[in-house]
């Protein structure tokens, strides 16, 4: 997954904003590279829209500053930011068609009607719209609603495309379906896009980074494997899809690593390049260990660095995966699983007896 030319488009520096007694943003400090797809993650009311806002000029900051291509952005307007946004709810005009709704900016701009046909032709044509440019605004489906929404972002030739949660009123399967096909746009085109979002699935199959926000603060800015591989914290872990938490304590530190006792699994030592470098070993109270880490042993004995005897408690069947839920021997609480249905292997009920495999790379420690 390309992460664009590594020359930062936008720089984000100590940025502040106060709404009276509240601060939304507490020194956000980042840089946004040129061609990359980056989004803004994390629950609602955590900031993420706010800087969104602040990027395309709608707000300005308490503190802290904002350049855009070099160019600081202070009391730089919205209308002359080299910027675009696509708003959540697509703001399409309702008496205008396509076409027109799509060269609406452009016709403010004084462009000749011929030049804006031409530049509309194109962007219809990025979006895979080319014929819809006569169709009415009330005629389009969602997915086309976002496509038109998109394509008059495009056609101002924006250095950067603003994405505030472009997707989030679609159905799953259309969603999941204009996730890869915005992604391959972006790709295709090279603009950089942000997009804001509170959906970890979808930020992780769409970007090349993402910085996760609790509380007005960014927690971790990471490509996506290094955010689900490695989070540095329990509340990112616990964000970025499913995360097993199991006590610990800490042993010892040398050359080979750090060794934990692991309630149910025992004494483990990590290998240094999985260790956080501003680890407190002071602090270590708890592991992580995704899902799919576990695997559940059948007859055949698959092989496995540690086996730990369990219990199965309950099975959700999604299909494809069942997850299990196993109370490991000596566990303080149930463990989740995930396992592929693969051909031959059956869905085990809860009261089965089982063997847990897992290894010493799997466990995740946290700053």
């Amino acid at each position: 997954m390309a992460a664009g030319t590594g020359n930062s488009i936008i720089e984000i520096a100590g940025v502040t904003r106060d709404f009276g007694s509240f601060q939304a943003l507490k020194g956000i400090s980042a840089d946004i590279r040129e061609g990359e797809f980056f989004s803004l993650l994390g629950p609602s009311g955590c900031g993420k829209t706010t800087l969104l806002r602040l990027i395309a000029g709608f707000d300005e900051p308490t503190s802290g500053t904002i350049a855009i291509d070099g160019r600081p952005m202070a009391d730089i307007p919205a209308n002359r930011r080299p910027t675009n946004m696509v708003f959540q709810s697509y703001a399409i005009f309702p008496h205008l068609d396509v076409a027109e709704n799509v060269g609406y900016g452009l016709k403010t701009r004084r462009m000749p009607r011929a030049q804006i046909a031409a530049e509309v032709e194109k962007a219809l044509e990025m979006v895979d719209l080319a014929d819809y440019g006569r169709r009415a605004a009330h005629e389009l489906s969602g997915g086309q609603r976002q496509r038109v929404a998109l394509a008059r972002a495009l056609v101002m030739r924006p250095k950067v495309v603003l994405l505030d949660e472009p997707l989030s009123a679609l159905d799953k399967k259309l969603r999941e379906q204009m996730q890869v096909e915005l992604r391959e746009l972006q790709q295709s085109i090279g603009i950089t896009f942000i997009l804001v979002t509170h959906d970890q699935e979808e930020a992780l199959i769409m970007s090349d980074r993402i910085a996760v926000m609790f509380e007005g603060r960014i927690a971790q800015l990471a490509s996506p494997e290094e955010l689900y591989r490695h989070p540095r914290t329990k509340r990112v872990a616990s964000f970025i899809g499913v995360m097993n938490f199991l006590p610990a304590t800490f042993v010892s530190r040398d050359a080979a690593g750090v060794t934990v006792d692991v309630t149910a699994l025992g004494r483990v030592t990590i290998p240094p390049a999985l260790v956080p470098a501003p680890l407190d070993s002071a602090t270590i109270d708890t592991v992580g260990v995704r899902p799919e880490m576990f695997t559940i042993l059948s007859d055949r004995v698959e092989p496995a660095e540690r086996a730990t005897p369990g219990t199965v408690t309950g099975n959700s069947y999604y299909g494809d995966m069942t997850y299990y839920t196993v109370q490991l021997d000596g566990g303080a609480a149930p463990i989740t699983i995930s396992m592929r249905n693969t051909a031959g292997r059956s869905v085990l009920p809860s009261g089965s007896r089982v063997s847990v495999g897992w290894g010493a790379e799997s466990i995740v420690l946290f700053e």
